[in-house]
């Protein structure tokens, strides 16, 4: 069984202050409006250490790296 994970938003927590976008851009693009777009992938091995501090510094706590679990 391999995990994969993949990074989700709370658009209702989101504020739109684009910090996650700056840090992670490989994976986060910002709409018009300056709010988050997640590219709907897995998050590859050398990003995830990344995407987990982008989580832990989101200042309206609206990001999560969801784990998903694949046979």
């Amino acid at each position: 069984m391999r995990t994969h994970s993949r990074i989700r938003v709370d658009p209702i927590a989101c504020d739109g202050r684009g910090l996650c976008a700056e840090l992670l851009p490989e994976l986060i693009l910002l709409d018009d409006w300056g709010y988050p777009i997640i590219r709907d992938v897995d998050v590859p091995s050398e990003l995830v250490r990344e995407a987990l501090e982008v989580v832990r510094v989101c200042p309206k706590l609206a990001l999560r790296l969801e784990a998903i679990r694949q046979s």
